[in-house]
């Protein structure tokens, strides 16, 4: 199937399934040149959203070969069974065999900024560079993301919000109003942050919440924070932060994790958690830069 990516270019795009150890499949998508060497995997968050990383994998396709999946049980991922971080870790080494790649280049986004983060722990000789978008956060940033949300919200919409939390089962309409509702207040612009919400809402379907309760639980009890020094130590040289100013979650967290880590952050001014949807030139700039870089032979 071919795409455009910009007007006077299209990019081959391939789509595939590899059988995990355990018999699970996950379904993948791979845009650009397959016969380069060093591919670009990107990362979706969640936990338990199918990818959504079509367009940020559009901006650098001509650059390098570009890799994304759902993650099992999400999207075209189909299973059931338990989930765990080391799982998820083990997933993306048997991706990498199953596409032939000794070493990779990682973009995460916010959840799988914290999945390649684990994995970069696990596996340091197969990350050939590391872009931490929107994420992981450290410290204690839940409470003021906590605040910035509810100032973003009106009181109707945090009571309807807890009131379609609570209910023991969902419609599809008020699923999508609920994650339209938890979501609005991640861009910028509250208007047209509604409006992007509302679309992804009915996008990104269906969330697999069993997966987001047990990843969540694990990701509490032994946060990516307590292994930063570790972490820092085997980071390949091209490693990089990006985040938007505007995201609810404090981009004070993230500037405290790249003076951990020592590394650059880039700050997307007018960007929310999805900067590449408010503000996609200033995005597709530093992508192109840090992919550059990263997959020089030199």
């Amino acid at each position: 199937m071919l795409r455009g990516v910009t007007p006077d270019q299209t990019t081959t795009e391939t789509l595939g399934l590899a059988r995990m150890i355990d018999e699970a499949q996950i379904h993948w998508i791979a845009m650009g040149d397959r016969t380069h060497r060093l591919p670009v995997v990107m990362l979706h968050g969640g936990p338990g959203l199918p990818d959504y990383l079509g367009d940020v994998a559009a901006m650098i396709a001509d650059l390098a070969p570009v890799y994304r999946y759902d993650q099992r049980g999400t999207g075209r991922s189909e299973w059931q069974g338990h989930h765990s971080l080391a799982r998820h870790v083990d997933d993306l080494a048997e991706l990498l065999d199953a596409w032939g790649a000794s070493r990779a280049v990682l973009i995460g986004h916010s959840y799988g900024a914290d999945l390649a983060s684990r994995f970069c722990l696990a596996h340091p000789d197969r990350v050939a560079g590391l872009l931490l978008l929107c994420g992981p956060f450290v410290g204690d940033w839940r409470t003021a993301y906590r605040a910035e949300r509810a100032r973003r919200m009106t009181t109707p919409q945090q009571e309807r919000l807890g009131k379609l939390e609570a209910l023991a089962r969902r419609t599809e309409e008020q699923e999508i109003e609920l994650l339209t509702l938890a979501w609005f207040t991640d861009h910028a612009d509250s208007h047209h942050g509604r409006r992007r919400a509302a679309h992804e809402a009915r996008r990104r379907r269906p969330v697999n919440w069993a997966m987001n309760s047990e990843l969540s639980k694990e990701n509490h009890a032994d946060p990516i924070e307590q292994h930063l020094d570790e972490l820092r130590a085997c980071l390949p040289t091209h490693t990089e932060l990006l985040g938007g100013v505007a995201d609810p979650r404090p981009v004070s967290a993230l500037e405290s994790l790249a003076r951990r880590l020592e590394v650059p952050l880039t700050r997307i001014d007018g960007g929310g958690h999805e900067p590449w949807l408010e503000q996609p030139e200033h995005v597709r700039r530093h992508l192109r830069r840090f992919v550059q870089r990263a997959v020089s032979p030199s």
